[in-house]
């Protein structure tokens, strides 16, 4: 479980367009990274569109958004044009990534256990160091508990 003052875990995974992203591209600004369950549901695409909606203030301060799910890049690339998303979003289909930031794990639907993408968002500073983790995200107003 990443706690803050860690630096960002490893990874390495494809986003929508195929291009590898790697933690050491993020280095040199703050960063927003934020897991979802899965593309085009309805807390997914409130949660999405809401940063989309609030993009140039994270901007203004300085940060880069990039949304991350175990969903493939062609799932991402259809959700992201669909709603006109202005963000990376990372796939991640073996879920390495999601594991290194304590996003996988126990999820109880209906009384019904299983394991599954944990909806949680980490902010770090320039040089890769955690500073705020939000674990009870507010799909509709994700934006307002970031900013």
């Amino acid at each position: 479980m990443l706690q803050i003052g860690d630096r960002m875990p490893q990874f390495s995974v494809a986003d929508e367009q195929g291009r590898i992203v790697t933690d050491k591209d993020l280095l040199g600004r703050k960063t927003v990274i934020y897991f979802y369950p899965k593309d085009s549901t309805p807390g997914c695409t409130a949660e999405a569109c809401d940063l989309r909606d609030h993009y140039e203030s994270f901007l203004a301060r300085g940060y880069q958004i990039y949304g991350v799910s175990k969903d493939s890049q062609a799932s991402h690339l259809r959700f992201k044009e669909k709603y006109s998303l202005p963000f990376p979003l990372l796939s991640d289909p073996s879920t390495e990534m999601l594991q290194a930031f304590g996003a996988w794990g126990e999820k109880k639907n209906y009384g019904k256990v299983s394991m599954g993408t944990l909806r949680k968002t980490f902010v770090f500073n320039e040089q890769g160091i955690l500073e705020r983790v939000i674990e009870k995200v507010d799909t509709k107003n994700h934006a307002a508990q970031l900013l």
